[in-house]
């Protein structure tokens, strides 16, 4: 089976075809700038034929015709015709309280999505665009929505809970719903295969550190607390996100520099983080360099980040009874050694114990713990596509 995988943004196309017989990547890209005169169309297949082009992207359908162009082209295409794709496969943000799995899409379930605008502004609109071109284009090719929060759906109530007035839950549906949920369930499934461990008997905080980042305490293979919550601007200080913030400061804000809701919403999410307060950079490899020439409040910035983690791991070691595993994914989780040792200095009471010569030289997947360590450092690299196309085959096998 053959699953193209479809991340819809406001401005871009992201997109991964996969063959699920053998979880082989066959081909990737990306069409950037949609919409504006300076679009980019980046692609590569699994023979490392790659191209990138400069063109006006005018609009998600015509993203969609130069994707479909690309896999099927002579030169670098790895389809002799989009009849071979068997299924497609599209990461949404936001479901609600609605979906806890992947769903068939139709027209219900674009419904629940249209409905869950409020909760995720500039991300569903932009995945129900995504699903109607496509729907168009690839008309017979059943399509499957995969939901970031549905891994969260099994957080308990006390939980997910905020202490409001109940109403706000029953009428408006305020509550935690946590989000990379696609990549927390890909990483803690593959970090069962690398310990040889059944799932459901290992106890895991996967740690998914990129310009947005989330921690989730998973045991069992269930999602049962993570860091995000009604929004992605709860939990760890980001790029250029707060975090969780006292209440107060809002309406603080928002008298002190005159600011409306949207202005200080803009503030809190695209102006505040790691961003605010360097001064410097949302990116961490920036912050790194300005730390070692002495920028005070670049290490400041990456010390509030490092603690914000730490406090994270130590509550849901707390919440589960205990850790068999920790896990590093996304950009920085992924690449950045300073950040990783700087978040598990000190944590050896829980048993988590870093080889700082594994974790310097680590490259890609790998396991940075000591040896004879109770607790697995692991770092497994994201990959939301696969995990897509893996919940796509499941699916569609149970319902055919």
């Amino acid at each position: 089976m053959k699953v193209l995988v479809v991340n819809t943004g406001s401005s871009s196309l992201k997109y991964q075809l996969i063959d699920s017989s053998n979880e082989r990547m066959l081909a990737k890209g990306l069409c950037e700038r949609i919409g504006l005169i300076n679009g980019i169309h980046s692609y590569t297949n699994s023979e490392n034929k790659s191209f990138v082009n400069e063109c006006v992207i005018r609009d998600h359908a015509y993203a969609f015709k130069i994707m479909l162009e690309a896999l099927i082209s002579n030169e670098y295409g790895v389809l002799k015709d989009i009849s071979e794709i068997n299924a497609v496969g599209h990461r949404v943000v936001h479901g609600g309280e609605k979906f806890n799995k992947p769903v068939l899409i139709d027209d219900s379930v674009i419904k629940i999505m249209e409905d869950c605008i409020d909760l995720a502004p500039l991300h569903n609109p932009a995945g129900i665009s995504g699903i109607r071109v496509c729907q168009e284009i690839l008309k017979d090719v059943p399509m499957v929505a995969v939901f970031d929060t549905a891994f969260h759906q099994t957080i308990p109530d006390y939980a997910y809970m905020y202490a409001l007035p109940y109403e706000m839950y029953e009428k408006y549906g305020v509550r935690k719903y946590g989000f990379h949920g696609t990549n927390h369930r890909y990483v803690s499934r593959r970090a069962a295969e690398i310990m040889q461990k059944p799932l459901e008997k290992i106890k895991i905080v996967s740690c998914h550190l990129g310009s947005g980042a989330s921690i989730c305490a998973i045991d069992k293979g269930m999602s049962i607390d993570t860091s995000m919550g009604f929004t992605p601007l709860a939990g760890l200080a980001m790029g250029t996100r707060s975090g969780t913030i006292d209440p107060s400061i809002i309406s603080y804000i928002m008298d002190k520099k005159h600011m409306s809701v949207e202005e200080v919403n803009d503030y809190l999410n695209k102006n505040s983080g790691i961003l605010g307060v360097s001064g410097i950079s949302s990116d961490f490899r920036d912050l790194i360099k300005a730390k070692d020439e002495g920028h005070k409040r670049a290490q400041l910035a990456l010390n509030i980040f490092a603690y914000r983690v730490k406090k994270y791991i130590c509550e849901y070691v707390g919440v589960m009874g205990g850790i068999d595993a920790l896990i590093f994914t996304a950009g920085v989780g992924e690449n950045n050694a300073y950040i990783r040792e700087a978040i598990t200095n000190n944590l050896d009471i829980f048993g988590i114990k870093m080889d700082k010569k594994k974790n310097n030289a680590a490259k890609g997947e790998a396991d940075v713990s000591k040896d004879r360590s109770n607790v697995r450092i692991l770092i497994i690299p994201a990959n939301e596509e696969l995990e897509i196309a893996r919940q796509c085959k499941s699916l569609l096998e149970a319902v055919n």
